[in-house]
């Protein structure tokens, strides 16, 4: 059994925004894909309980380069680690001009899968391992499980925040940007357990971001990464999901922005509403000839505001730290 996926597919129209940059989150969807198909196979290849890989985590992700309409976008997808009853699964994506034959890596994703039985969608079906090429994979392996799994714990303790409506903000304030959508899960947004894809959750994700970053801007808005999205809770087939963003940092040339995802169960209403994922997503300005733009400073209000922003402030540093020691490494 090939621990390797891959699946190719042309950006159209609908997949891009106004000036025909492809959608952070229309490439957030395909790497999902890619991870619950080789995932799913993964767990079935043993015998027992018949299982679907259910998305738990996605790691910070990059994007590198921008995507245009009319290329076509191959994602490839190698499982690198198993635990007990996890996956971990590596995705790249090569966007190729099949015009030019210019190619090139946009993205670098890994996500973590635990598999659901079909039969009783409250358990989790064990995980057969895959084999490494040496000790040492497999130890770099457990320490990524060991690492992720310690900072869902860290995120869970933040779930009780919620994003409140100022009535006529300032411009360039929290308020003035923060966003809402609502959606009705439907069967075409779910897996075979009736559940919502993790892809289309990522995908409305980066909507409302790009929503909260193209009003605090009010140019063309690009993703250009997304930090740790954490699944904390399933969403099921006939809920309404409210997804919130809000403007927690700004920098010279990149915004950060906080995106709840909020569930309401219609059928089962006593079951009450509860924070089902969370992340934070980076965007950054763009002119008509996709050159970097500077970012408006975000005007704070109050001491909440002030201590997400600082929050933001050394995420953007610790990240940039890594990207530089990353760069050094590859020369």
């Amino acid at each position: 059994m090939t621990n390797l996926y891959e699946l190719s597919r042309i950006m159209r129209p609908d997949d891009a925004n106004i000036v025909g940059n492809v959608h952070g989150g229309t490439i957030l969807k395909m790497i999902e894909e890619a991870g619950c198909i080789i995932g799913t196979r993964h767990c079935n290849t043993q015998r027992g309980d018949r299982c679907v890989a259910a998305l738990a985590r996605v790691e910070r992700t990059d994007f590198l380069y921008p995507m245009f309409i009319g290329e076509v976008a191959h994602v490839s997808a190698e499982i690198t680690y198993t635990s007990k009853h996890s996956v971990e699964v590596q995705v790249n994506v090569l966007s190729e001009n099949i015009v030019t034959g210019a190619k090139k890596w946009t993205n670098k994703a890994t996500l973590w899968y635990v598999p659901l039985s079909l039969q009783n969608v409250a358990k989790i079906i064990e995980v057969p391992p895959i084999e490494y090429s040496s000790p040492e994979q497999e130890e770099a392996g457990k320490k990524r499980y060991e690492a992720q799994k310690l900072e869902r714990l860290e995120t869970k303790e933040r779930n009780g925040e919620v994003i409140t409506h100022v009535s006529l903000p300032e411009p360039y304030t929290v308020g003035f940007s923060q966003s809402s959508l609502i959606h009705l899960v439907c069967p075409s947004d779910c897996t075979l357990h009736g559940f919502v894809h993790g892809g289309v959750t990522m995908k409305l994700m980066d909507e409302v971001a790009g929503i909260v970053a193209a009003r605090h801007c009010k140019t063309n808005i690009v993703t250009a990464s997304v930090d740790a999205i954490n699944f904390h809770r399933k969403i099921k087939k006939g809920c309404v999901i409210t997804v919130s963003g809000r403007m927690t940092f700004t920098s010279n040339k990149s915004m950060e922005i906080e995106v709840f995802v909020d569930a309401d169960p219609l059928v089962e209403a006593e079951k009450g509403k509860y924070r089902a994922v969370t992340a934070f997503f980076t965007y950054i300005s763009l002119d008509m000839d996709n050159k970097p733009l500077p970012v408006p400073p975000l005007k704070l209000e109050g001491e909440e505001e002030q201590k997400r922003f600082e929050e933001g402030k050394a995420r953007y540093l610790q990240n940039k730290a890594k990207r530089l020691a990353d760069k050094a490494q590859q020369q």
